[in-house]
């Protein structure tokens, strides 16, 4: 099975960082690294994964195992801050959308607060997917010949 504290530590030892290290440069204590490696807690905060490809000199993808290129820009484009405000603005619209309906449910069950913010995390994962699809695709009557 993987889990992304497979290639973390991978990736920390090529680095020369102890768990210690990590953790200082991330702003959290040894034993959440340690439990990453662990696998003992498999969901990473999206804004520590977004720091820890940063501090490991990777990308996401590669960290969740979407991808097998560790390349920092392996597979994707960066966004400009005009494309990051059009994400979060998207965002926003979705979580807005998503609360006014009287509150999420699954199977008639109340979805719990974890459930939501995985939901909100895949979908932004989709939003930034279609982004970059978007961004590839060039108009023909803009096309060289």
């Amino acid at each position: 099975m993987f889990y992304p504290g497979i290639r973390i530590k991978e990736l920390r030892i090529k680095q020369g960082l102890s768990q210690e290290n990590l953790a200082e440069k991330l702003g959290m204590n040894r034993v959440n690294i340690s439990h990453y490696e662990r696998g003992v807690i498999t969901k990473i905060p999206s804004d520590v994964l977004v720091k820890l490809a940063d501090i490991l000199q990777t990308n996401t993808d590669y960290l969740l195992g979407v991808s097998d290129n560790p390349e920092k820009s392996a597979g994707h484009q960066d966004f400009t801050e005009k494309d990051e405000r059009d994400i979060a603005k998207r965002m926003e619209k979705i979580k807005q959308d998503l609360a006014a309906d009287g509150g999420l449910s699954f199977y008639g069950e109340p979805l719990s607060e974890e459930a939501k913010e995985s939901l909100l995390e895949a979908m932004e994962y989709a939003v930034r997917q279609a982004q970059r699809i978007n961004k590839k695709y060039t108009p023909k009557k803009y096309r060289e010949e």
